[in-house]
């Protein structure tokens, strides 16, 4: 609890130099945090996409659905980044972090000293198995690029096919259907979202796509991909003048990887957001972090989340040892309807329902023994946010 202490009376020294990898929600968060809160050294916020930094969740939700300009995806112009005295490299990609020596290593054989290290380098989408997944008329989302891409092949196309039930699979369903095309939702698992929201939510999602019109391929996967149309497992072929593949991320680990800080799929973090090196710090979709609430290590690819988790660790950069306890927060939006998820459940007991799904007013509450794990609500935003207030209180102390 308590706002950090501003940095004039901080006894720790500051840093002679940061280097952030990645201006994703993490990194760019990183930037302008270090920023207000008086750092005067050399800040180089390094990003592979050469668009970047912008609105991620936009770009499968209003911009793609064609109900947002293209000017409300940047986050910040260039000359923002210049103005702020922040050496932002677009397009430039971090091989290999030298520890020892304490610089970062790019793909263009140049190299950056740095004092202090945030590696945020996210995420990129999975690709289908097997020859599907190199198919050149497969698209998947994660960039503005990818965004634009679909959008002009949906200008053309009455058909479409999304592989995959996940949230970011069902907005580009509702997007494309937004746009008017006809859409068919392939994936394995006998409802959407099932594994992440439980079975009552899973159906209500569902029924809302249903309502307007995406059609479900439940307990399926794609076998080939023709230059119109997808054959299912089962032989069934589906018309598809345009096809969309959201079956998950791959935490971006090549950097990390040669710094030793990755474990499994990520990097393992203390409470303050520190790797195991010290003065290397990770943040957003590859951070593993010791979640005071479920008292387990946790990630999370959600885009508030890695903004606050990109401020704490600039502050922490600074000398402020301020625990990450935030309680992990996120919404997904289907046409009208909102879902707000506070906490993080990966396995639960029993959900506890209150109100009523079908008048889009709903609070469900996923249970491990006595413990609420995390709270969904839909059409309740002021219960979200108590819950979240209570999971914060929580582990204040």
């Amino acid at each position: 609890g308590g706002s950090p202490a501003p940095v004039a009376t901080r006894s720790a020294p500051m840093p002679a130099s940061v280097v952030i990898i990645g201006a994703g929600a993490a990194g760019s968060a990183a930037a302008d945090t270090l920023r207000r809160e008086g750092y005067q050294g050399p800040i180089t916020l390094i990003d592979g996409d050469g668009d970047a930094p912008y609105d991620r969740p936009n770009l499968s939700k209003d911009y793609l659905a064609g109900n947002a300009p293209e000017e409300w995806i940047p986050l910040r112009s260039p000359d923002a980044y210049r103005e702020r005295d922040i050496d932002l490299r677009r397009g430039a990609r971090a091989k290999a972090i030298d520890v020892a020596a304490r610089r970062v290593a790019l793909a263009d054989g140049t190299s950056i000293e740095y004092d202090r290290l945030l590696v945020a380098t996210g995420a990129t989408p999975a690709r289908l198995p097997g020859p599907s997944g190199s198919e050149p008329r497969v698209r998947y989302l994660r960039t503005l690029a990818d965004s634009r891409a679909i959008i002009a092949t949906a200008a053309n196309a009455k058909t479409a096919v999304v592989i995959g039930s996940s949230f970011i699979g069902l907005e580009v369903a509702a997007s494309l259907r937004t746009r008017g095309l006809a859409v068919q939702v392939v994936a394995p698992e006998q409802r959407p979202l099932e594994r992440v929201l439980g079975p009552e939510l899973g159906d209500f999602v569902r029924r809302l796509h249903e309502e307007k019109g995406v059609v479900f391929q439940l307990g399926h996967t794609v076998q080939s991909i023709g230059p119109s149309d997808v054959t299912l497992d089962d032989g069934r072929t589906l018309p598809a003048e345009l096809v969309v593949a959201g079956v998950g991320v791959r935490a971006d680990l090549e950097a990390a990887a040669t710094a030793g800080i990755v474990e499994g799929r990520g990097i393992a973090v203390s409470e303050l957001l520190e790797t195991r090196v010290p003065g290397i710090f990770a943040a957003g979709d590859i951070a593993y972090w010791p979640d005071p609430y479920s008292a387990e290590r946790i990630h999370v690819e959600h885009w508030v989340v890695a903004q606050r988790q990109g401020q704490t660790a600039a502050r922490n950069m600074l000398g402020a040892g301020e625990r990450f306890t935030a309680a992990p927060f996120f919404w997904s939006a289907h046409y009208d309807v909102t879902l707000s998820y506070v906490g993080h459940a990966e396995r639960w007991d029993r959900i506890a329902l209150d109100g009523d799904l079908a008048a889009r007013d709903c609070t469900a509450r996923y249970y491990l023994g006595d413990r609420v794990l995390a709270v969904v609500t839909v059409g309740r935003d002021r219960a979200s946010l108590e819950a979240e207030l209570t999971m914060e209180r929580a582990v204040a102390s």
